[in-house]
């Protein structure tokens, strides 16, 4: 698509929730917009024994622990392990938790539940739901001071990805001789198609017609850990996909950091369903 397009016509290809923070994602065909994301993305954490969370940067093998939503419970799922079975409406006692430099409110989610993770990962850990009643906003140095509240993600409500972003990134790793990486290492919400690799980061706010309509905000450019170079279907770890976005992806933005995907917020539309198939429309952004 030209740059030189008086406005950018995309359609939804893929939505995403992850249920646990750093747990493999569910793709979904509709999910419910939330003022905070996606219904149900990152409302669990995994904690340690002094309430920090856990991540796949620590503990790779939380890549392996699959989720599956049904009507009243979510599913876990991991090699050698019995279903774990979390009642979407359930939690237990109160807790204080921390993700990043954010100490929050939350609910433990109980013994069994923390024993399951403790026993597949291999350390004393507990999982905990996110209080709906707390309130964390993303950093309004970000967001131009507009409140924007998220729950466990790392710091703002949804992450938008493209796959042409994805095509030019696997187009690369195949001069290297690397096989190509999946969309899942990079873990966003929602992922556009008919825009040209990386137009995502030039998007004005995206318009969704999806019964009311919904406005979200690109904000930030995603910095990357080394989370992409966890193979999600095996949870090995190896470097290619780092190294391969350091040559082309580095974003001064946020302070050189390797960029991929952006980080957006929710402006209209809480309650209305986004659905795959869906047109999304923008304005350029020019700074």
């Amino acid at each position: 698509m030209s740059s030189t397009s008086p406005e950018v016509s995309a359609k939804i290809s893929r939505l995403f929730v992850y249920p646990v923070k750093s747990c493999a994602g569910v793709e979904l065909t509709e999910a419910v917009l939330t003022e905070a994301g996606l219904d149900l993305d990152r409302a669990w954490m995994v904690v340690d024994d002094k309430g920090e969370f856990v991540s796949q940067r620590e503990l790779p093998r939380m890549a392996l622990v699959r989720p599956q939503l049904k009507h009243y419970e979510v599913v876990l799922r991991a090699p050698g392990m019995l279903a774990l079975h979390l009642n979407i409406e359930g939690v237990e006692a109160p807790v204080r938790v921390r993700v990043w430099d954010d100490e929050v409110a939350a609910f433990d989610m109980g013994n069994v539940a923390a024993q399951w993770f403790s026993d597949f990962l291999g350390q004393k850990l507990r999982l905990v739901r996110f209080d709906p009643e707390s309130q964390r906003l993303s950093d309004m140095k970000w967001t131009q001071g507009e409140a924007a509240p998220n729950q466990f993600s790392d710091g703002f409500p949804l992450l938008l990805a493209s796959e042409a972003s994805l095509g030019e990134l696997n187009r690369r790793l195949a001069e290297a001789g690397h096989p190509p990486v999946g969309m899942e290492r990079f873990r966003p919400n929602i992922v556009l198609a008919g825009i040209d690799a990386h137009d995502e980061d030039r998007l004005d706010v995206i318009r969704i017609a999806a019964g009311e309509e919904v406005l979200l905000r690109p904000v930030k450019p995603c910095p990357r850990c080394p989370i992409p170079n966890i193979d999600p279907a095996t949870a090995q770890v190896s470097p290619e996909v780092s190294d391969t976005l350091q040559a082309y992806r580095r974003s001064e933005i946020v302070g050189g950091a390797v960029a991929f995907g952006m980080n957006a917020i929710v402006q209209k539309g809480a309650d209305q369903t986004l659905r795959v198939g869906q047109d999304v429309t923008a304005d350029w952004r020019f700074d």
